[in-house]
This record gives structure tokens, C-alpha cells and sequence, in this order.
């Protein structure tokens, strides 16, 4: 019988796959990429229309081996990667390694979703590689190689080792840094408001704002304003000038597509868009659910259409109708308007069956999983279910020259809200000023007295814009054209691994380093940081995608104004190493004059006589007036364990530790953790640096003796994807700071690079 080979790139979707198909099938795993541009070197030949060259990624010599052993044996060859430009270009990648099989055996199938119906209907749908996919994939390859590998080495001449500069990070740090100079820029202003409490001859007493004064919109700049007008209101009559009421309806959202399912879970779960797309991956390769052994929870998460199959629009409708009732479900199936530059490639994220309630997999998922499953599987229901009822009432009150405003607002029916509410984008402290709305009132009728309770002026400020958030930043890129929804978890984590932004209180902040890094970057490159120019250069890639675009007359567009702006920064650049700023402090250790210099965190106080003396404070800057000077190392709440004094935290040549405050006369230190929880099962300790009897530096548990994990290399919160390890290992060089994540599993040999971006800026020689 006829033996069929179907190829995916990851383990846990082949898993899951073994299950719906019969003995005639192979089913093998690619680990991610098989291939990809060089470490060491650009890898592409600019004179030869940007000809790249591929080469075998570490550890993956061996998977290709299986791989062509495996397709000698078959018949037919599915190549099922992720139905998006990355999994077409592993498709090909692949094709072109499986060099003994005929062409014309090799299918390409799409699996929107992993269960029994989604694997059935792909395998009598093959199609073949999608060229123009893969061109626009190479296209977007390419250009972030030539950023990387081209403007990060100015970067570490001109500033320090180890910076980055990407095509898609550097414009977001601009939006960042842009935000952060608007908030300096903003004067506040003072502005009043006036409320009155007021009562009829029924109950409740309610509350109205002044909305108009003369006919004009009221405006009360300061306190003596104010107290005018309570003075004038005092003995006045109010009357009802007007009542409108009117019915209102609320819609359901759609059901999420990548940057929507981003941005609730951040705004509902805490989530960073990396996390959200490492669960949802999860979810969509399948994962084990009783009786029903390995099955894939979610449609494919990579979307930016709102589509949704009929057979799941039924099925919704029948769930809705036999939990909640005729009444909530809508009698036309609701069809959802996609963006303008939607793909419509694949449908929106949703179960792939609604019959699987968050209450039935409890007991099946984790913590993280279960939660973002529940978002998506109510999310989804929520959107064919009926729209929320409000009785919505609008009453103008007079007084003199003077108008006032109440509105109420009653739910009649609670529809689809019954389910699910939509997370509320990030308000500014105007927004959150509501005084006067969405109140119970009493009846209330055109004419009627009203009597006055007490009128409350109020002081406010305006405000500031806010800073964004992970969900409002990605929201913020995606309105721009910046990037796409896949790509932003490696964006805003690139930013954050760079220390170019602090989001330690879920705001992102830039540093010293980031706002830096940011002015050289703008000043010598302003076509790659123009928002404007990467937005059209996304829909470029596009258009490749569609056929309508050349990938190497794109590429040439670029590439030619890029080169110019690339010698000149060469020579215009500013020197950050070699800038300094005097100051009045003298060290404290030779009594020379101590100065100002940038360093890896941003700036410092050194000696000037370095090297011979290395002493080294940190800065503290004066809000008010933008001065420096040197502050103490940051307190911890940690207690020195030889004279309670509190520690302090500090960096030196093998990292941040921690140090007594009672220095010199207490020399007593701590290891700092590295923000991990020890992977190892009910250990519950943290994973901390610490030094060997020789000097080396190694990682180990907060809970040893009694915890044995140790490891040379930093350990990072990552599971394996091809043997599940709860961990990996950061592996770098000198020459290779970004390094990669490898396996601690002696038995397994996956290794991956840190993150494409990452990679390109640190693989420059």
C-alpha cells in the first residue's frame, strides 16, 4: 500500500496529528527552520540581486537526514508547517533538501486547525508551495538582516557593545521615546467642573454637570470662576429644560484576531504578547483532553481576518440556543468587516468546538493555558449572540444662563454581555471623569421643578498622554502599518532584552540607553525610523505576497538610499565612548576628579583616573532641573544577614549582586536572582548567580544544599519544544553575545537562535 510522509515543525503538532492518521502515514517534525542565513557573516551577495545564502542550522543535520530517509520510503509528501510566510518558507527549505524525491510528489497542505475534520479536509486539498509567499518571507529576511548586520556594528563602535538596531524595533523605541517626550513637553493646565446634586418629589436624588453656559460649551479655567457661579446659582430656579430617551443597542466584538487576542490578554490576564503566542501555539498543535487523547483546541493563531466557517457559526448558535435560549441567539449569523489589509488567508481565532467549555478542559489544562482559552472560547460564542438592550435617558436642566446635564442609562437585556465584556482600552484621568453620567434618575418630565441639593465645584489638571502598555503599543503599531501582529511578541521582547525600555509596572519606559540609542538612530537613519516609510514597506511585502510586487527591485529600492545614509553616519555619528561630562565630586578612593561616561545601563560616575583607580557610582537625575549626581546603590528588601543593615543592589564584572549598605565596615554579599523559578518539580526556589571555589560563574538554587540545580550557562523560561524540557540554556560567546537557546538534555539536541532581530545585530564580526 501506498506510504505518505507528512511533514510539520514541531513535535507536539506531530503528536497530535499520529492521531487521526492511519499506519500508511509518517509523520515527522523539521524542530522550527532547517535553514537560514549564516551566524558569522551577512549572507547575502548585494552585486548578485541580493542572492542569499542558506546553510544548515546548528543540530539541524541530522533532523534533514531523518527527513530524507524518511521520504525514500514515501509515496506522497505533505509538508504541513504553519499555514503563514515563516511555515512556507520551511516548507521549501525542506523541499529543496529532499533532493531523491520527484517534485511532483511533494504537496503543501494547510492545517487551519488540528482535529479530524481540519486534518481530512487539507489532505484532499494539497496544493504546492506558494512561491510568492516564500519570496516575501525572503524579502522580510533579507531586509532585517541588512539593518542588523549593517547599522548595529556603528552602534557598538560608536556606543557599546552588544546594541542592537532592527527595521521594525528601532521604529517602535521611536514611538516610545516620542510618547515619553510628549509627557515631558506637557504643561498641565487648570480646569474646573461643577456638579449639583438635585431632587424631585420622587426618589432618587441625582447628580448633573454643568454642561453650558449661554449656549456654549462650559469651560472654568480657575477657583474664582467658580465661585462666581456658585454664588450666581445659589437662589436660582432650575426647571427641566428637555428629556430625551432613547433605546440602545451594543454589539459583540468579533472574535479575536493575533493583535486583538495580544491586547485583551494583556489588558485581562497580565500576559505579554510573547507569552500569549507561546499558550496559544499550545493550544492550536493540541494538547492531551481525556478520552479524546491529543487534539488542537484553537484555529490558527496568525490571523488578521474575522472570517468564520458556517459549520462554527451553526454550532455556536446550537450551543447558545440550548444553554442560554432563543433570546440570545441573533437570527442572521453576524459577519464581521475585516481591516483594510487584512489577508483573509485563514479564519479568526476560535474553538474548534465550542462543545469543549472552558468548565470541561479544567481539569486538562494549566493555569495560563485555561485562561487564555476561556478568553477565546467566549470571546468567540459572545460574537453570534445577541446585542445588550439599554434604556438610555438624557435630561437638560436650566438654571438662569446656566445648563446642566444628567444621563441614565438602565440594561434591559443583557445579551451577550451575559458572557463576555470586552476589556476597556487604557484611559487618560480625563476619560475617568464621569460625574453626571450613566446615574439612575427619578421620572422626570419637560417643565418640572427641581430643587437644588448642593453644587460641587472640583479642581482637575489636564493630563499627560499615558504611556503605552503592551496591549496599547501593540494596538499603536498595528493602527500604524508597523510590523505585523505575528511579529510583535519578538519586537517588544527584543526592546526589553536590549534595555532600551523598562516596563516594570506594565508601562514601557525608555532608558537612558533606549532615549541614546534612539537620537543616533533617528539622526542618521530618518527614512528607516519613519514610521511612514516602514509602514509602506510592510505593504510591499505584501504585494510581494500577492504577486504584484518583485521581491529584488524592493529590495534595491532599499537598499540603494540605505547604503548612502550608512557612510555618512559612518563619519557623522557621535563618538558616545569617548564623550564624558566634568562634575564637581571628587572620588571618595584617590580623591580625583570623578566624571561622567556612558556604560551598558545608561550613564555613570567614574574616576578619572581609571584604570588605575576603577571606582565607579551610579547617577541620580533632579526631575526639576535635569541635574546629576551621585546617588546610592538601590535598596533591596533584603536584610544583611551578619549586621541587618539592608543590601543594596550592585553590578559588577560577573553580574548584579547584592552588597551590605554598611560598607566598608560589613563586607557582606549575596547572589541577586535571576528572576526564574527552579525548574525542577516542588523545589519552589529561585534561581540565582553565584561563583565557583575557582572564580567561574555558575547558577544554582536559593534552596541548596538541599536543591541540587546548577547550570554554567543562565538558564531561561522556555520549554523545549522537541523533548519538553521545563527550561533552557542561554549559550553565547564573545563573538556571538546573542548567542543561542540550547537543551540542557544531553539525550536532545535542539538548539534555536535567541530571535531573528537579536541574532542579525549580534552575528556582525
Amino acid at each position: 500500500m501506498a506510504k505518505s510522509l507528512i511533514i510539520v515543525e514541531s513535535p507536539a503538532k506531530a503528536k497530535t496529528l499520529k492521531k487521526y492518521l492511519g499506519p500508511n502515514f509518517s509523520v515527522k517534525a523539521s524542530v522550527g527552520h532547517v535553514k537560514d542565513l549564516p551566524a558569522k557573516r551577512l549572507g547575502i551577495d548585494i552585486d548578485k540581486d541580493f542572492a542569499p545564502e542558506y546553510v544548515t542550522i546548528r543540530g539541524k543535520g541530522k533532523v534533514l537526514q531523518e527527513l530524507r530517509a524518511e521520504a525514500k520510503k514515501a509515496d506522497q509528501i505533505y509538508l504541513a508547517p504553519d499555514p503563514d510566510r515563516e511555515g512556507e518558507a520551511i516548507a521549501w527549505h525542506i523541499a529543496n533538501e529532499l533532493k531523491s524525491a520527484d517534485k511532483e510528489q511533494i504537496y503543501r497542505v494547510m492545517l487551519h486547525e488540528i482535529t479530524q475534520k481540519g486534518v481530512t479536509e487539507a489532505l484532499q486539498q494539497p496544493g504546492r508551495i506558494d512561491e510568492d509567499k516564500v519570496a516575501a518571507q525572503q524579502a522580510r529576511r533579507l531586509l532585517d538582516r541588512l539593518v542588523g548586520y549593517k547599522i548595529s556594528p556603528l552602534l557598538w563602535k560608536k556606543v557599546q557593545r552588544n546594541l542592537s538596531a532592527g527595521r521594525v524595533q528601532s521604529v517602535a523605541l521611536r514611538i516610545i521615546c516620542e510618547r515619553d517626550q510628549e509627557i515631558a513637553d506637557f504643561e498641565s493646565e487648570e480646569y474646573w467642573t461643577l456638579d449639583a446634586d438635585m431632587q424631585t418629589s420622587q426618589p432618587p436624588q441625582f447628580r448633573s454637570r454643568l454642561f453650558a453656559i449661554e449656549g456654549e460649551k462650559a469651560k472654568i479655567a480657575n477657583e474664582a470662576e467658580v465661585q462666581r457661579m456658585v454664588e450666581d446659582l445659589q437662589e436660582a430656579t432650575y426647571t427641566v429644560a428637555e428629556v430625551k430617551k432613547s433605546k440602545r443597542r451594543r454589539n459583540p466584538s468579533p472574535p479575536f484576531i493575533t493583535s486583538t487576542l495580544q491586547q485583551d490578554a494583556a489588558r485581562k490576564l497580565h500576559f505579554s504578547a510573547r507569552r500569549t503566542m507561546r499558550v496559544a501555539q499550545q493550544l492550536y498543535e493540541g494538547l492531551a483532553v481525556g478520552d479524546e487523547g491529543e487534539v488542537g483546541l484553537i484555529t490558527y493563531m496568525r490571523t488578521d481576518s474575522t472570517r468564520i466557517s458556517d459549520e462554527a457559526v451553526q454550532e455556536a448558535q446550537r450551543f447558545i440556543t440550548e444553554t442560554y435560549g432563543q433570546e440570545f441567539v441573533v437570527n442572521k449569523a453576524r459577519k464581521f468587516k475585516n481591516q483594510k489589509a487584512a489577508q483573509d488567508a485563514h479564519e479568526a481565532i476560535r474553538p474548534t468546538s465550542v462543545l469543549r467549555t472552558p468548565e470541561q478542559m479544567a481539569n486538562y489544562l494549566n493555569d495560563e493555558q485555561l485562561s487564555l482559552y476561556t478568553l477565546i472560547w467566549k470571546r468567540f460564542v459572545a460574537s453570534q449572540m445577541s446585542s445588550a438592550e439599554f434604556d438610555h435617558t438624557t435630561v437638560d436642566i436650566d438654571a438662569k444662563q446656566y445648563r446642566f446635564r444628567a444621563t441614565g442609562s438602565i440594561m434591559r437585556f443583557a445579551g451577550f454581555t451575559t458572557l463576555y465584556e470586552e476589556a476597556a482600552p487604557e484611559a487618560s484621568a480625563q476619560d475617568t471623569d464621569t460625574e453626571g453620567k450613566n446615574h439612575t434618575l427619578p421620572p422626570l418630565k419637560k417643565g418640572e421643578a427641581v430643587t437644588l441639593q448642593e453644587l460641587l465645584p472640583k479642581q482637575h489638571f489636564t493630563q499627560p498622554p499615558p504611556r503605552f502598555t503592551e496591549a496599547s503599543l501593540v494596538h499603536e503599531l498595528e493602527r500604524l502599518g508597523i510590523g505585523r501582529p505575528s511579529t510583535y511578541a519578538s519586537i517588544l521582547s527584543t526592546l526589553r532584552d536590549r534595555n532600551y525600555v523598562d516596563d516594570s509596572e506594565r508601562k514601557f519606559v525608555p532608558t537612558e540607553l533606549g532615549v541614546m540609542v534612539n537620537e543616533l538612530l533617528v539622526q542618521c537613519f530618518p527614512d528607516i525610523l519613519n514610521v511612514s516609510f516602514t509602514a509602506d514597506l510592510e505593504d510591499k511585502l505584501d504585494k510581494i505576497e500577492g504577486g504584484e510586487h518583485n521581491w529584488v527591485e524592493t529590495l534595491q529600492n532599499f537598499y540603494d538610499p540605505f547604503v548612502v545614509d550608512l557612510q555618512n553616519a559612518a563619519e557623522t555619528m557621535r563618538d558616545v565612548k569617548k564623550e564624558f561630562e566634568e562634575t564637581d565630586e571628587v572620588c571618595d578612593k584617590c580623591s580625583k576628579p570623578m566624571i561622567i561616561r556612558w556604560g551598558r545601563f545608561g550613564r555613570f560616575m567614574a574616576c578619572s583616573g581609571f584604570p588605575d583607580c576603577k571606582n565607579t557610582r551610579e547617577l541620580a537625575t533632579s526631575k526639576e532641573d535635569g541635574e546629576t549626581a551621585s546617588k546610592p546603590a538601590p535598596s533591596v528588601d533584603v536584610k544583611c544577614d551578619v549586621c541587618g543593615k539592608p543590601m543594596a543592589l550592585k553590578r559588577g564584572r560577573f553580574g548584579e549582586f547584592l552588597a551590605c549598605t554598611g560598607f566598608p565596615e560589613c563586607k557582606s554579599t549575596k547572589p541577586a536572582a535571576v528572576e526564574m523559578d527552579c525548574p525542577l518539580d516542588g523545589c519552589g526556589g529561585q534561581i540565582v548567580q553565584r561563583r565557583s571555589k575557582r572564580g567561574r560563574s555558575f547558577y544554582g538554587c536559593t534552596n541548596y544544599p538541599t536543591c541540587t540545580f546548577s547550570a554554567w550557562q543562565r538558564p531561561v523560561t522556555r520549554t523545549c519544544p522537541q523533548c519538553q524540557s521545563p527550561y533552557l540554556l542561554e549559550k553565547r560567546t564573545k563573538n556571538d553575545p546573542v548567542g543561542s537557546w540550547v537543551c540542557p538534555s544531553k539525550e536532545c539536541d535542539f538548539s534555536e537562535r535567541a530571535d531573528t532581530e537579536q541574532a542579525d545585530a549580534a552575528s556582525v564580526a
